[in-house]
């Protein structure tokens, strides 16, 4: 029999129940998802160390998170755009009613200047749904950095980046933050989440240096229909990303789940479209490209906009980052210049403020009354004017100009004491210069082939054709590929 304690008169067991589900399913997104994803579309010989980035960054956040970081942003107002840190561990306040925000803000004049939201469920829930956005927050950012960051450089800069960077916007816009009192619209992390780690990916990979030549001009994935895998559990799990930001199961939830799906395949048909227009031929990583901008880019409106407008919004998901990652990259020497492995400035910062710009203009007056803590709030096209559109990028500015500041003073500081990247000749190596590990077994029981411990090579004179014969077969039978 269950207790009356362990269900109080204010916990709904539906919203609960959901919520704990739609943490799940971004956790899932993150782990396995990312993990596969990444382990799967970079050369082979960096599988893994490419894998061990996003489990080591998916531990450590979460740790920090309960530590300091949730307070930092979602807890008691400390700067108009950061919380007090403490620790979110207690049992007094894990099963307490949730809150957001945690300090009421008034006008001058002593009234509320937007109110509270008290979901129905404990602080516990909102704690584990948080954690996981700036889990994979974290995760999307190593996506710049693949295949040449030193990895114990990774293993201090990604905690330091969740409290130092992270924290900041998703106080400012979610947390009752500055930019949350004046009405930004970030339904559930274009801005917060997407924007930030691809311009903080960015900014990391200016600082921590390109990838060894032969890298740069061919990385292929070592295995595509794992790729795709990854891409599938990442795709799904944004059920739980965009339907559990309400905060319930309310009519709003299934709204933002259908609109995701919709502008992520539209996407994905706009930039396969464009693929075999341009290039003859539809490609896989381009397939995946387009699922990702369009499930980034509704992400700031999933729940606010009609599902005509998450078509559209695929529309332009598909085709503007496509732009500029197939024509204006060409075209830009900054851009060259910049080895972002896998586009993660393309994918997350252009089209998470190409969707945070068009939810200032498509976002509809009922639904948004339902969700928006700021009353009146509507996009452009339903009769606003340019003030919420001015907001939207008046917001990415902000997360704009944050996250540039902070990777850069925490990568310059880092640096002083940890090599950011690699020494050439481990990146000649990859994975077994970084971990002593790889990721296939392409000989015997896993064991790396040792022509002098599994062979004796009779001595090789110039006349000596059978020594050479079997030097030949040696070589044949413990041969690496390098993909």
């Amino acid at each position: 029999m269950v207790s009356d304690r362990a269900v109080p008169d204010w916990l709904n067991k539906g919203d609960n129940a959901w919520q704990m589900m739609a943490s799940t399913l971004i956790g899932i997104q993150s782990m396995p998802g990312l993990v596969v994803l990444y382990g799967s579309i970079v050369k082979k010989k960096w599988a893994v160390n490419s894998a061990f980035m996003a489990l080591y960054s998916f531990a450590s956040s979460l740790i920090i998170w309960v530590l300091l970081g949730f307070r930092m942003a979602f807890g008691e107002r400390l700067l108009p755009f950061w919380g007090k840190a403490g620790p979110a561990l207690s049992q007094d306040y894990l099963v307490r009613r949730a809150i957001i925000p945690a300090t009421t803000h008034y006008y001058h004049n002593g009234t509320v200047e937007t109110p509270t939201v008290e979901p129905f469920y404990p602080q516990a829930a909102l704690v584990l749904f948080h954690f996981m956005y700036a889990a994979i927050t974290l995760i999307l950012l190593a996506g710049s950095v693949l295949g040449r960051m030193n990895i114990k450089a990774w293993m201090v800069f990604s905690p330091l980046w969740l409290l130092f960077s992270y924290t900041v916007g998703a106080f400012s816009m979610w947390g009752g933050g500055f930019l949350y009192h004046w009405g930004v619209i970030d339904y559930s992390g274009g801005y917060v989440i997407h924007l930030s780690s691809g311009i903080a990916g960015f900014t990391a990979a200016y600082w921590v240096g390109p990838r060894i030549k032969s890298d740069r001009e061919r990385f292929s994935p070592n295995n595509v229909l794992l790729m795709i895998v990854g891409a599938g559990l990442l795709w799904l799990g944004w059920s739980g990303f965009n339907g559990g930001a309400p905060y319930a199961a309310n009519i709003i939830a299934p709204i933002a789940v259908l609109n995701t799906h919709i502008c992520a395949a539209t996407s994905l048909l706009m930039w396969t479209c464009l693929d075999v227009v341009f290039f003859s031929k539809p490609s896989v990583i381009g397939a995946i490209q387009g699922m990702m901008t369009g499930l980034v880019c509704i992400t700031p409106a999933a729940g606010l906009v009609h599902s005509w407008a998450a078509v559209v919004m695929g529309l332009f998901s598909g085709s503007i980052p496509w732009f500029t990652m197939m024509i204006l990259h060409k075209k830009s020497s900054l851009l060259q210049k910049v080895d972002d492995t896998l586009a993660v400035f393309h994918t997350h910062a252009v089209a998470g403020l190409l969707g945070g710009i068009l939810t200032g203009i498509l976002a509809h007056p009922q639904l948004a009354s339902i969700e928006l803590p700021v009353s009146g709030t509507m996009g452009f096209a339903y009769g606003g004017d340019f003030t919420q559109i001015y907001k939207q990028i008046i917001g990415a500015l902000f997360i704009v100009v944050w996250n540039i500041f902070s990777t850069t003073a925490l990568l310059i500081a880092i640096g002083w004491f940890i090599p950011l990247r690699m020494p050439d000749d481990q990146l000649m190596i990859g994975d077994d210069a970084a971990h002593g590990e790889e990721a296939y077994a392409l000989w015997g029981d896993g064991e790396k082939f040792d022509v002098m411990r599994h062979e004796t090579i009779p001595h090789a004179s110039r006349g000596n054709d059978d020594a050479q014969v079997q030097l030949n077969n040696i070589a044949a039978r413990g041969v690496t590929i390098q993909l």
